[in-house]
């Protein structure tokens, strides 16, 4: 069963993605996942995975980029971080404006039985509840490439982070 998001978000694609049951493309605990349609028969397929829970406590930015970075070293291989910074306020329409930390990783995996060296955007960031006063969630949006592949995909990660929001009570279902 895919995970749920403990804040409800509006997204928009960009053109060439599609979305794609997460326990169907081996991401099992995100909420939503979104595959690079072009890319298909490459031997991998660039993705933009989005997951959340509820944070307890007062878990600090650096620390919930650090755990990634520890459950990606578990679950996957050997992970560089290439570069990590903290972002606030964006004047980009549209963009959640909370804090967060923006981290690129490089990731040596094993897909479909070959060593693959991929590169990772990831996008990490707390949100207050706007329902209960205190309660905090940290919602992680990550970008999934081969590192040949990054650049051809990275424009469109920039455009699915800008039409991020929450979502209106009215779209919530």
């Amino acid at each position: 069963m895919p995970g749920t998001l403990p804040v409800p978000l509006e997204i928009a694609l960009p053109q060439g993605w599609q979305s794609a049951p997460p326990e169907e493309v081996g991401a099992p605990h995100a909420a939503f996942v979104a595959l690079h349609m072009a890319s298909r028969g490459q031997g991998f397929v660039p993705n933009i995975t989005v997951t959340g829970h509820r944070l307890d406590g007062s878990s600090s930015l650096h620390g919930l980029a650090e755990e990634s970075v520890r459950r990606l070293r578990e679950n996957v291989g050997a992970v560089k971080v290439v570069k990590r910074t903290e972002v606030g306020t964006s004047p980009a329409p549209g963009l959640i404006d909370a804090p967060g930390i923006v981290q690129n990783l490089r990731i040596q995996a094993t897909v479909n039985g070959q060593p693959m060296e991929l590169a990772q955007s990831q996008f990490l960031l707390v949100l207050e509840s706007e329902r209960q006063r205190g309660e905090r969630a940290e919602i992680e949006i990550a970008l999934t490439a081969r590192t040949s592949q990054l650049q051809d995909v990275l424009e469109d990660f920039q455009s699915f982070l800008s039409t991020l929001r929450p979502a209106s009570p009215s779209s919530e279902g």
